[in-house]
């Protein structure tokens, strides 16, 4: 059977990766699945990252005596109320919010990984001649998804309640005290998006620069036509690609977007604020504050979902077919 399209139909000609040929069956099981595997692995890891980023002092690795003023032991940042306490109770002290956390995870690893092909697809359609008059008809896919990706990360602010718990869980405990959950959206409202601006402003370039990173990999590392036939081992070095960029792009925002989420709820501050404090106080290297283990550490997380979801959704879109 001939593939030719028909004069009259400016359809392209270039395999895409749409969700009309994956089915949205495969985009919610395969990045629903990832999200849960991520969670249940990494979250432990995302303590400890977020902790870092809201630590406004000078790190010391030992405690004691040798500890001066200005500065707190890296133990006590890690494991906050449960420093000086065994064992078990500092690991367990690494997974405050996991229910909160859970929610957000799933729900953002469906909208995210599921929906960004969805969104992909209408700007491929509607904008991908101009981009490719702009940037090159071999650029036009690669940046296509990066643009897909950028859209789909301010988006993402309407989940943002459930980030904003699951990082007070993680920091700030005490602002979440004998208070369920209906109670918190009662009295705080819209409170639950403080920070939504600068929410914004991080995914946008972070979702950019992940989406778009992974698939200038496929395109000129692998040559890839469609990227939905990428092996588990291209989507692996795709996404280590992606999340390294999207990490060093979105970390400066991350800090500012953390520290206004972990404060008490009675005791917000404006993310203006918080940036001349930085600049202030800690200096312009405190932007990076928690870069260092979310490459080693929280890097390998986002690769890992983004990997597993690429990968199930293809396995999905495959069994969907048979």
């Amino acid at each position: 059977m001939s593939l030719k399209q028909p004069s009259s139909l400016q359809v392209p000609l270039i395999p895409v990766v749409l969700p009309a040929s994956i089915g949205n069956l495969p985009l919610l099981l395969g990045s629903g699945s990832a999200g849960f595997l991520e969670i249940a692995i990494f979250h432990p890891v995302d303590t400890i990252a977020k902790r870092l980023m809201s630590c406004q002092k000078k790190l010391a690795l030992v405690g004691g005596g040798s500890v001066s003023a200005g500065t707190v032991p890296l133990s006590e940042v890690l494991f906050g109320g449960a420093y000086g306490g065994s064992a078990l109770s500092k690991v367990t002290s690494l997974f405050p919010g996991l229910g909160y956390a859970t929610g957000y995870k799933v729900l953002q690893r469906v909208y995210k990984f599921g929906g960004q092909p969805i969104v992909n697809d209408f700007v491929f359609r509607h904008f991908g001649h101009g981009i490719a008059n702009i940037f090159g008809e071999k650029n036009k896919k690669p940046m296509c998804n990066a643009v897909a990706g950028a859209l789909i990360g301010i988006g993402e602010v309407a989940i943002l309640p459930l980030d904003v718990l699951k990082i007070k869980s993680q920091t700030n405990p005490d602002a979440l005290k004998g208070r369920g959950i209906l109670d918190i959206i009662r009295k705080e409202r819209f409170g639950l998006y403080r920070g939504g601006m600068w929410t914004a402003a991080r995914n946008a370039p972070g979702s950019f620069a992940l989406f778009g990173a992974s698939a200038l990999t496929k395109e000129y590392v692998f040559g890839l036509e469609n990227y939905n036939k990428a092996s588990f081992f291209q989507n692996t070095i795709s996404s280590v690609m992606g999340a390294f960029a999207s990490l060093v792009v979105s970390n400066p925002l991350d800090v500012v977007k953390t520290r206004i989420q972990n404060k008490h709820f009675d005791r917000p501050e404006s993310g203006t604020s918080i940036v001349k404090n930085i600049l202030k106080n800690e200096g312009p290297t405190a932007f990076f504050k928690g870069l260092a283990p979310k490459l080693l550490v929280v890097g390998p997380k986002l690769v890992f979902s983004f990997t597993i979801a690429q990968s199930l959704i293809q396995f999905f879109a495959n069994l969907n077919k048979e």
